[in-house]
């Protein structure tokens, strides 16, 4: 589809998830991308640790793209970036930190040179092509969130990005009331915004007041305290570094993504006033009650520094009577992974605390009060909520409606909505799929790799190879190996008769090739299901003299 004379929205993701955000609007035969982030593999991608938004559907049309605008610099809206925006081959636009942030990605990935970075210094409007954009400060946990105001033929739409309310935020600057209500006196067509935290009933809270909470925690504490909190979260970190001297505890960093978010952060005019950190061998040698570490790895990632930690494969060791705070919240579907090194740690006599016990913690997404200021500011005559699975953004069209916005659209990945002109509707679908990071290789979510693992992991595998004399003969036993097969105590048992039953496969007659294979396979397959009741992936090798 190629917009006429229209203003179309289609999100590739972040509709009916949260993470892997990315919107397109397109009008006057134009597209321009707003975000391209990534999410976090599970269970259901066996090996795969990042998933990647399928953007097939732009990649058709890349002679219409013109660019895209990033709001801010956390990975579920800059992570796919290093991976498909050399391809896309489109210029991208960023704020200074956040433009550092992806130059460091893109120099890890060794395609900076390929890559076109605009880093817009101030919030004056910019053309491109039909649009023209302007970055609107909000606040949110990491410097430089930022809404997207796009001016268009048919309308302006403020595209909020992730944002909170926050009167004392610990890192930069947000637009004030007023000057959103201004923006709202100009008439907006379209609120395009975050539906993560729609059911929360109260207001996110201010970073201020986590410093309090903080400093009570940490300054009631008597062996060494770690805290875990996202590496992104700057104002986070912020918040910590002045804890850290609130307490009189010396501070120490442990995790790569922290390093990074430090050095970009200082390079680009914030946390100058951060405490000098020690390394890891002088963290171990003052006494406990004087240091602080701040560690990745709250979300229970297996490679990160708290489970390090937690295992003792780390030179930071924490023991019986020093404390861990996770200061984030839990990420849908990482309750398991989490668990986990929480167990780890209380069995070695760790304290823990949570979000739950101590106020450590405020979301970086608006509460139900928030969303209705924003309303109020915005006045929007469409609201189109994103950033969310559908139970959220549903809500959210139902709370908009409720406080008076004129139309509310719900949508999932692969809409396309025609928001003007007449009345919004859906008036198509494009696909929207999902890639996966799989080593050093992009492969489909659901293609025959990643179905092949998925079937191994569920019903293990068996490799028979035989071996034919020119007259098509058995020339010795069928070979079997077994993986991942439920056959414990009867493995020998198993393997025999598996091998027998091979055999026999010959001997019945079967000429060879392909009719031979599958003879096989299935007789080893029945085999397996006789003593565990499941039907492994069986692979056969056939050797012909």
């Amino acid at each position: 589809m190629t917009p006429g004379k229209e203003l179309l929205f289609l999100a590739l993701g972040g509709s009916g998830e949260i993470g892997m955000n990315v919107n397109l609007y397109g009008t006057q035969g134009k597209w321009l991308m707003v975000d391209c982030g990534i999410t976090f593999g599970d269970a259901n991608y066996p090996g795969v640790d990042v998933i990647l938004p399928d953007l097939q559907f732009i990649e058709e049309r890349l002679d219409d793209l013109l660019g895209i605008v990033l709001t801010h610099g956390h990975e579920d809206h800059i992570g796919a970036l290093p991976y498909l925006a050399a391809d896309l081959g489109v210029p991208l636009y960023a704020t200074p930190f956040t433009a550092g942030l992806i130059r460091g990605k893109l120099e890890e990935e060794g395609v900076e040179d390929r890559v076109r970075l605009n880093v817009v210094k101030d919030e004056e409007p910019f053309d491109i092509g039909p649009f023209t954009v302007r970055y609107v400060p909000l606040a949110h946990s990491i410097p430089e969130g930022n809404a997207v105001l796009i001016e268009t033929p048919y309308g302006k739409i403020m595209h909020t990005g992730d944002w909170k309310l926050d009167d004392s935020p610990s890192l930069g600057g947000a637009s004030t009331a007023e000057e959103l209500t201004a923006i709202g006196d100009q008439g907006v067509l379209a609120l395009v915004c975050d539906s993560t935290n729609v059911f929360n009933p109260e207001a996110s809270g201010s970073e201020g007041e986590v410093r309090k909470g903080l400093d009570e925690v940490i300054g009631a504490a008597t062996g060494r305290v770690l805290v875990t909190t996202f590496a992104s979260n700057a104002a986070r970190l912020q918040t910590l570094g002045e804890v850290a001297v609130d307490t009189g505890r010396q501070l120490c960093v442990a995790g790569r993504s922290l390093d990074r978010i430090l050095r970009v952060a200082k390079q680009t005019g914030y946390l100058r006033d951060f405490p000098e950190t020690i390394d890891f061998d002088t963290a171990m040698s003052l006494p406990p009650g004087r240091v602080m570490i701040v560690a990745t790895g709250g979300q229970g990632e297996p490679r990160a520094a708290l489970s390090r930690i937690a295992e003792g494969q780390h030179q930071i060791k924490l023991g019986k009577g020093d404390t861990v705070l996770f200061s984030s919240r839990q990420i849908p579907g990482n309750e398991i992974a989490i668990g986990r090194i929480m167990n780890i740690l209380a069995g070695q006599g760790v304290d823990l605390v949570t979000d739950r016990q101590a106020f450590i913690h405020v979301s970086g997404h608006p509460g139900r009060p928030e969303l209705a200021e924003m309303y109020k500011w915005i006045r929007p005559q469409i609201l189109l909520p994103v950033h969310g699975e559908v139970r959220h953004m549903h809500e959210q069209a139902r709370f908009g409606r409720s406080l008076g916005i004129p139309a509310a659209i719900e949508q999932v990945n692969g809409d396309i909505i025609r928001l003007a002109p007449g009345k919004p509707h859906k008036v198509g679908e494009a696909h929207a799929g999902r890639l996966v990071l799989d080593g050093d290789v992009i492969l489909p979510a659901d293609g025959t790799t990643i179905n092949e693992r998925r079937r191994v992991a569920l019903y293990g595998q068996i490799s028979v190879a035989v071996a034919l004399d020119k007259n098509g003969r058995l020339f010795g036993k069928p070979q079997i190996r077994v993986q991942g097969v439920p056959v414990e105590e009867d493995r020998d048992k198993f393997i025999a008769e598996a091998a027998d039953a091979a055999a026999e496969a010959v001997r019945a007659g079967k000429s060879g090739g392909e009719a031979l294979r599958e003879a096989l396979r299935l007789a080893v397959r029945r085999t397996a299901t006789r003593f565990t009741g499941k039907k492994p992936v069986v692979d056969v090798l056939v050797i012909e003299a």
